[in-house]
C-alpha cells in the first residue's frame, strides 16, 4: 500500500498541492501535519511511521515536507527499511525499492556521515587550539582560589560549612566537594 504524509509550516499554508500529487502517486492512506519541521514531535508522522507494514511505501511530495536534516531522513528511512518497507520522494524521484533509489539514498547517508565526522574533527581542533592558548571550556569555576583561601580561615574560626558557603557565595555542597571532610573537623 501507498502510504502518504503531507506536512505545512502553518495552518495557513495550503496542503491540496501535496494531496493532489500524493493521491495521483496512488497514496490510499494520508497523513497530515501542519507543524514546523523543526519540531520532533509530529502526530501525523508517528502514526504514519506506526502504520506502514512490511510491503508498503511511505511517499511524500517532497523530501523537507519529511525530515528536518539529512540524519533524521537516513533514521526515518533505515526504519522503514527495517520494518521492510520502502520510501519514494515524488519531486526528487527518490524510490529504494529501485536500485537507483536506493544508491541515491546512501549518497545522502554517506555524505551525512562524512558531515558529521568533519564536524567532529573541526570541533576537536578548536578544542586543541584553544587549550594550546591557555582557554578550558566549560562553565567557570565558582569556588576560586581566593574563595577557598577565605573559606578555610573561615572554617579554622569555628563558623559552620552553611556560614561559610553563604560567605563566600557559593553552595554547601561546592564547599563541601573543594574541601571535603575537612568542613567537619574544624
Amino acid at each position: 500500500m501507498q502510504v502518504g504524509y503531507v506536512r505545512v509550516s502553518t495552518g495557513d499554508q495550503s496542503t491540496d498541492l501535496q494531496i493532489d500529487a500524493l493521491k495521483e502517486a496512488g497514496c490510499k492512506r494520508l497523513f497530515t501535519d501542519k507543524l514546523s519541521g523543526a519540531r520532533t514531535d509530529r502526530p501525523a508522522l508517528r502514526e504514519a511511521l506506526e502504520f506502514v507494514h512490511k510491503g508498503d511505501t511511505l511517499v511524500v511530495w517532497r523530501l523537507d515536507r519529511l525530515a528536518r536534516s539529512v540524519a533524521h531522513l537516513i533514521e526515518i528511512v533505515q526504519g522503514l527499511e527495517s520494518k521492510g518497507a520502502a520510501f519514494t520522494s515524488l519531486t526528487e524521484n527518490i524510490d529504494t525499492k529501485s536500485s537507483g533509489g536506493r544508491l541515491v539514498f546512501h549518497v545522502f547517508a554517506a555524505l551525512a556521515e562524512f558531515e558529521r565526522h568533519l564536524i567532529r574533527e573541526r570541533t576537536a581542533a578548536g578544542l586543541k587550539a584553544a587549550r594550546e592558548r591557555g582557554r578550558v571550556g566549560g562553565r567557570p569555576r565558582v569556588l576560586t582560589a581566593d574563595k577557598l583561601s577565605a573559606a578555610r580561615k573561615l572554617l579554622a574560626t569555628g563558623m559552620s560549612p552553611r556560614e561559610v558557603a553563604s560567605a563566600v557565595g557559593v553552595s554547601t555542597a561546592t564547599l563541601y566537594r573543594h574541601i571535603g571532610g575537612a568542613a567537619d573537623a574544624r
